[in-house]
């Protein structure tokens, strides 16, 4: 028999070899679809045959669709992000889609990215710690395509964001380092421009000064272990230095305690206390037994695959606040 062009089968060769029409190869490639036992056991016999395998692209292109949802991640050295997408995989996945991923540092434009993911016909983005200049959402908008942002709130008109609760989580946070006696308390931001930072950093100070404190101590961390490194050298070098840190985020705290420990012969929990924010799984390792507030991440992926299947009205920004839960270990009391 004749099969397709260079060698490989197509569906027409498949019927063929089968006995039955060409769209009835289609229905039994295709979950859900009306097709009997008896003709599908047949079309799967001549597809193993002929080493057939539909073509998914073109399929979801024929139904206006290309089944991938666009995803771009800051920068991955953060344990946060490699969780982060096999948890979004994972949950787009079971729904019959596909991720097309991009990464890059942390809180950059996403545009040059974005633009080489509307090539490839994304049916929506999912934004990670990036940002996204107001023209190229208008034109993601203009084209269909929900754009939603993920651990970071968009100024973007008709962007959906979902974030955790970064103030509930700090003013929790500045409420159990003073219940515990620290004094002489700092605050280690992550990046100027996050969003994150900024709102983690006012609820953490509003509180203390509510709480009857001054105004933390200082630090920029830039959301990454060498930044975290530097900036906690910076707050130990100081001659009044901290009994107290709060890190915008893990990763930067597992950096300071490093350095506390083994720079300066600090022990977490009881020379220094040291807190961060997401509950990363490295964070309760005995090695750091960190205290953190939890962003809960399956629900917080969960709510941002729902307003992306949702197809969501782009003129109506929807924006959701996943609360979490205070983490107490012992970096930053040795009693825990």
């Amino acid at each position: 028999m004749t099969i397709s062009v260079k060698n490989v089968p197509a569906a027409m060769d498949v019927a063929r070899l089968a006995g039955v029409s060409q769209s009835a190869v289609s229905r039994a490639f295709t979950n859900g679809a009306s097709i009997s036992a008896k003709t599908r056991a047949k079309v799967m016999a001549a597809a193993e045959e002929l080493g057939y395998r539909p073509n998914q692209l073109a399929r979801s292109l024929l139904r206006g669709r290309s089944q991938l949802i666009g995803v771009v991640l800051g920068n991955m050295e953060n344990p946060f992000f490699p969780l982060a997408l096999d948890t979004l995989t994972k949950q787009l996945d079971a729904h019959g889609h596909k991720t097309l991923v991009f990464t890059g540092e942390a809180n950059q434009q996403a545009d040059t990215s974005i633009e080489d993911m509307l090539n490839y016909r994304v049916d929506a983005l999912i934004l990670m710690a990036t940002t996204l200049s107001s023209s190229l959402a208008e034109r993601c908008q203009a084209a269909g395509i929900p754009v939603v942002f993920v651990n970071r709130i968009s100024h973007v008109k008709r962007c959906s964001s979902v974030i955790g609760d970064n103030q509930h989580g700090a003013r929790l946070i500045a409420r159990h380092l003073v219940d515990n006696g620290y004094q002489r308390i700092a605050f280690m931001a992550g990046i100027e421009t996050s969003s994150t930072s900024r709102d983690r950093e006012q609820a953490f100070t509003d509180a203390l000064i509510a709480l009857g404190r001054s105004k933390p101590m200082r630090v920029v961390g830039h959301f990454n272990r060498t930044g975290g490194m530097q900036a906690m050298r910076q707050l130990l070098e100081q001659g009044d230095r901290p009994d107290a840190v709060f890190c915008a985020n893990d990763h930067m705290a597992m950096a300071a305690i490093d350095v506390a420990r083994y720079e300066f012969s600090l022990e977490p929990g009881k020379d220094i206390g040291v807190v961060g924010f997401d509950d990363i799984p490295q964070a309760q390792w005995p090695g750091y037994d960190l205290t953190t507030y939890s962003q809960p991440l399956h629900e917080l992926i969960g709510h941002a695959v729902e307003r992306v299947l949702s197809q969501i009205n782009l003129d109506e920004a929807v924006h959701t606040v996943v609360k979490g839960n205070l983490i107490l270990r012992s970096s930053t009391d040795a009693n825990y």
